[in-house]
């Protein structure tokens, strides 16, 4: 893959209004057709079944005035009040805002067919807006594309910061490369006196470049070089103590009409979903409410609701499966299952249960192992597993990798023991790994998936996993779960880190 040429600051740009109304153009006119696509869809739907002929469909469209209303209000809601060509976010985060916004248009129709047309919902609403459901974000992905190969989404991108929180930032951005912020700067941020005023008209001696492809630059508070980061997008991304900076920085941009800016505090290790934000009138200070969700009893009854239905049903659909299992896997005379004392929620030990994929002499294996190799000792201590286990037998080794060993965890979250999605469940020994955070994962049950499958599984670090559950339970939603039991099933396909 090549790499591409940094730009310039001195390169021009098209302008940015220009880029906008194309992109809010494109935008629209894929939601349109697909609000077109779907009543035509439900008209022939009905026609049939009504004897409606076909070109019927315009004064049918033009009849149903509620529709209309709708249309027009998503428009509205979605490109003046929303902007979402200019209030980007991530992925998951405005498939989400999407999906809410559906649902909450399809309750405002169902309304309106009552108030306008005197009748109840109708097959063809419910058909509406299960299409819109599908249509929708699909259209919006389209548009994105297009506009991508266009080169109308993406924006020149400069991060002023080099330290731990500018890094994190760029992490993030590559992270969401749908939100269009292509970073080719850092910039050094200007230097504080010993008084603690910024000298922003010194400038910084460049820093080596820190990441391949990113040019690093001194700050310059020439007007000239400041004038032309207005084609530019700008992230300040200072640490903690540079506050002082942060203000100046901010007072100079606003001078020189730089309004394309965003702020990334350092905040790391603060719970960030939900979290509410007051101001003080006459006061910059900011006001920041916390929500540890799984802290929450209504939260925990809702996602224990939710475990609860889904592993009945799928312990239903998937007891045919466990049938051949029992006779495949007890061919050696050893029993199906397996099960291993994990740390539950609060502290409390459950057998976490698996289908068995080892040799039935499997504790003298590893025993042996360990005493003759070294290294494999150091593999075992390091993460308490081994990717070339001998202990694994040929049908297990299909199991684990497939992941389908791990589906009589099913029952474990029928009992209670388990959560569908959670931290890694761990023994006892690991606790002392998670050191500080040990607390977050003793808030929650243990999932079968969470974070850490969906983002590496065994091929990250243990201090990678211990921070990604301790992100999953300080920032825990339905949708975050919603979203990583979809991840899952990719992973399982691709068999990523799995062993």
């Amino acid at each position: 893959m090549t790499q591409s040429k940094p730009l310039t600051l001195t390169e021009r740009r098209k302008p940015r209004s220009s880029n906008t109304t194309w992109q809010y153009l494109i935008v629209a006119t894929g939601d349109l057709l697909v609000f077109g696509v779907v009543a035509l869809l439900v008209h022939l739907t009905q026609g049939r079944s009504a004897g409606i002929a076909a070109p019927d469909f315009w004064t049918h469209i033009l009849q149903r005035s509620d529709h209309l209303l709708i249309v027009v209000a998503w428009l509205v809601w979605f490109m003046a009040v929303k902007q979402i060509c200019v209030n980007r976010k991530p992925f998951w985060a405005e498939l989400q805002q999407l999906v809410v916004a559906l649902l909450a248009f399809a309750f405002i129709d169902l309304a309106l067919i009552g108030i306008m047309r005197g009748q109840a919902a109708s097959l063809g609403w419910a058909t509406t807006w299960l299409g819109l459901l599908v249509l929708m974000p699909l259209a919006r992905s389209l548009s994105r594309r297009l506009l991508v190969a266009m080169q109308l989404w993406q924006r020149p991108t400069l991060i002023i910061g080099n330290g731990e929180n500018a890094l994190a930032t760029l992490a993030a951005l590559r992270s969401e490369p749908g939100m269009g912020f292509d970073v080719k700067f850092f910039m050094v941020p200007p230097p504080e006196d010993s008084t603690g005023s910024v000298l922003l008209a010194q400038p910084q001696p460049a820093l080596a470049p820190v990441c391949e492809g990113i040019r690093t630059e001194p700050w310059s508070d020439q007007p000239d070089q400041l004038k032309r980061l207005r084609n530019m997008h700008v992230v300040i991304a200072l640490e903690a103590n540079q506050r002082k900076t942060r203000e100046a920085l901010l007072r100079r941009l606003t001078q020189n009409r730089i309004m394309d800016v965003h702020v990334v505090p350092a905040m790391r290790g603060v719970p960030l979903h939900g979290l509410e934000a007051s101001q003080f009138f006459s006061q910059e200070v900011l006001l920041i409410q916390l929500h540890t969700n799984l802290s929450n009893k209504a939260y925990q009854w809702f996602k224990r609701a939710f475990d609860f239905v889904v592993s009945i049903v799928l312990l239903t659909l998937l007891f045919p499966l466990f049938v051949y299992l029992y006779f495949k896997i007890t061919q050696d005379g050893g029993p199906l299952f397996y099960g291993h004392t994990r740390v539950g929620r609060n502290g409390v030990p459950f057998q976490c249960m698996k289908f068995r994929t080892m040799v039935v002499n499997s504790a003298e294996v590893l025993a042996e192992l360990l005493a003759r190799d070294p290294a494999a000792r150091a593999e075992w201590e390091k993460d308490f597993k081994l990717k070339n286990d001998p202990r694994v037998n040929r049908f297990g080794n299909f199991l684990r990798r497939s992941s389908i060993d791990e589906l009589p965890q099913l029952w474990n979250v029928l009992r209670g023991d388990m959560s569908l999605v959670g931290p890694r469940p761990v023994v006892q020994a690991e606790l002392e790994r998670y050191q500080d955070d040990v607390a977050y994962y003793l808030m929650s049950r243990p999932g079968m998936t969470g974070l850490w499958q969906v983002s590496g599984r065994n091929d990250v670090d243990y201090g990678t996993r211990v921070y990604f559950d301790a992100w999953y339970v300080k920032n825990w939603s339905l949708w975050t779960d919603l979203v990583i039991l979809f991840k899952t099933v990719g992973v399982v396909l691709k068999r990523a880190g799995a062993y």
